[in-house]
């Protein structure tokens, strides 16, 4: 299976049973992850040799205007799409076999967690994954510690709170927080209050 197959299957949202051939693509593709982010994180590096390592990790031409700050992981790669601009800080870790799409100009804080994948409810299903794509619009910016859940879309220009736990769509131009996040007020009504 080539990587482009995988990521094909895998955009599809089908339950991926444990063992399968696709299950095992994963596990190969893992192991070119942890090598990558390995050295990504191992040693100092110029913002052109991140951006190159990033490269290579997502298989992508990332802009002059990327930023990284390491350390990052991921467990997969290939299957994260960045748009332009957009800016990584520490200790961030992306679960992105089922798709991460993240547009233009966004943020992502410290420690935010981006997860694409659940388990299978029942015990003898446990082992296997169901991929769900998570889409970051353009222009938004995501607090430090937010974990956003498989599934969820965030809107164009939102904002996430710092320690919030998106569960659900976010709309565009909204400010989110919380445990689960929900939205309190638009950007523009925040903006006012500066």
């Amino acid at each position: 299976m080539t990587t482009e197959e995988f990521i094909r299957t895998l955009d599809l949202n089908k339950r991926v049973k444990a063992g399968s051939d696709i299950h095992m693509k994963m596990h190969e593709l893992s192991q070119e992850a942890l090598r990558i982010t390995t050295e990504i994180n191992s040693s100092y590096h110029t913002p052109e040799e991140l951006r190159g390592l990033m490269e290579e990790l997502t298989g992508q031409t990332l802009d002059d205007a990327f930023g990284l700050f390491p350390p990052f992981n991921t467990d997969c790669g290939k299957n994260i799409h960045i748009g332009r601009g957009v800016f990584i800080n520490s200790g961030c870790k992306f679960q992105d076999q089922g798709g991460i799409y993240i547009g233009d100009r966004c943020l992502i804080g410290h420690n935010v967690v981006i997860a694409t994948l659940d388990h299978g409810m029942l015990p003898e299903e446990r082992g296997d994954l169901i991929p769900r794509r998570v889409t970051i619009g353009s222009g938004v910016w995501i607090g430090s510690g937010s974990i956003v859940l498989p599934g969820v879309t965030i809107g164009d220009n939102a904002v996430i709170g710092a320690g919030s736990v998106v569960t659900k769509d976010i709309p565009a131009d909204m400010i989110a927080v919380g445990d689960p996040a929900r939205v309190i007020k638009s950007i523009y009504e925040a903006a006012k209050e500066e």
